[in-house]
């Protein structure tokens, strides 16, 4: 019998070989779900069995987490040490980062871990040059930024890889839903009118993936790919930013060259020079869509001068988190003042979802 491993190279080839038009296209979806639930068994063999080989595991630190992710020697060790205060070895051949390095970037209250890792190549979803331990680094990372230079710019290569490596770049997670039941076969239903699947065909992409009875809810007009990306499960969803180096040694057609291969907005540095630095530190705050929230006690006056730096998104229980690991189990509820209250001092509760320039008062049990 076939081991998983040569099951997923068999369905890939047969991928590969199938021609890619609009009637092959629910073959190819049914083929890539049972390569997701054949991969979601490797790794899930790999965490009982302690294998699968070394993981760079990077303790979060700071507000928010950048991920530097590149092909080898484009400046990313030189690029964090201008960033924050880390020291990462830099020399002039490759491969010179043999391990994930971190650093603190303090910029406009927030404390931003920027992390520098190995240099990516071709094959790294599959293993090639340490490429499983980047990519198990970068997936825990708030944005990732794509590093090339004026010599290395084909960064869809590095995109493919981390596609690969089920990292989804700049897109928001399918807003599909599965709710198992034990009998009634597959039942589908869409709140959108479906334009690139059908309901038949979403139920037997579902089925290829091992789920014979439930209820699959479909809220937006999705294609093969997301929803085999839905049912897979493991996929991560982070922002990027494309910034390429050595702009000091620009040379002629090469920014016309650049615009054709990356076909996305990309920023100008120098690390060499120290040019771009600074504006780079501020499109990554930007990029990070922090809040300030400013925390006042109860009875007491706020405290305006140093609010607390967070994400977009964040909650009251973010807060709580933040601030002592029992604030979340002693919390009663809190006050909030600004944008984000319907009136002035509104109570809520932990899922409260605060926007810039909130004030806050947490009331805990005594």
């Amino acid at each position: 019998m076939a081991t998983i491993e040569e099951q997923i190279k068999s369905l890939e080839e047969e991928i590969f070989k199938t021609q890619k038009n609009k009637a092959t296209e629910h073959h190819i979806g049914k083929l890539k779900a049972k390569i997701a639930k054949l991969k979601a068994q490797v790794e899930l063999n790999k965490m009982r069995g302690g294998g699968g080989g070394k993981r760079y595991f990077v303790k979060k630190s700071g507000d928010a987490t950048v991920a530097l992710v590149g092909f080898p020697s484009v400046g990313k060790s030189s690029l964090l040490n201008l960033l924050t205060d880390a020291r990462s070895e830099v020399a002039a051949y490759q491969f010179t980062t043999l391990e994930v390095i971190p650093g603190i970037m303090e910029y406009r209250g927030a404390k931003i871990q920027i992390l520098d890792m190995p240099g990516i190549i071709k094959g790294a979803s599959k293993g090639k040059g340490r490429g499983r331990e980047v990519i198990t680094a970068a997936r825990a990372a708030d944005i990732i930024v794509l590093l090339g230079d004026v010599f290395n710019y084909r960064l869809d290569i590095l995109e493919r890889e981390l596609e690969d490596a089920a990292i989804r770049l700049d897109r928001d997670p399918p807003d599909v839903r599965f709710a198992p039941d034990n009998k009634g076969g597959i039942l589908v239903r869409s709140t959108v009118t479906l334009t690139k699947m059908t309901e038949k065909e979403i139920a037997e992409i579902v089925r290829a993936y091992g789920m014979v009875n439930g209820t699959v809810t479909v809220r937006e007009d999705i294609d093969h790919d997301a929803l085999v990306d839905a049912l897979a499960g493991n996929r991560v969803y982070i922002p990027s930013l494309v910034v390429i180096n050595k702009f000091d040694l620009s040379y002629k057609g090469v920014e016309e060259k650049m615009a054709t291969s990356l076909k996305r907005d990309y920023f100008k540095i120098s690390v060499a020079k120290d040019e771009g630095i600074e504006e780079l530190k501020e499109l990554i705050f930007r990029r990070l869509g922090f809040i300030r929230v400013y925390l006042k006690p109860q009875h007491g006056k706020a405290d305006l001068e140093e609010p607390l730096v967070l994400l977009n998104g964040s909650t009251v229980r973010s807060v709580c988190e933040h601030l002592h690991r029992d604030f979340v189990d002693l919390f009663r509820y809190a006050h909030v003042w600004g944008p984000s209250a319907k009136h002035p001092g509104q109570s809520v509760g932990l899922n409260h979802e605060l926007l810039d320039e909130d004030i806050l008062t947490i009331v805990l049990r005594k």
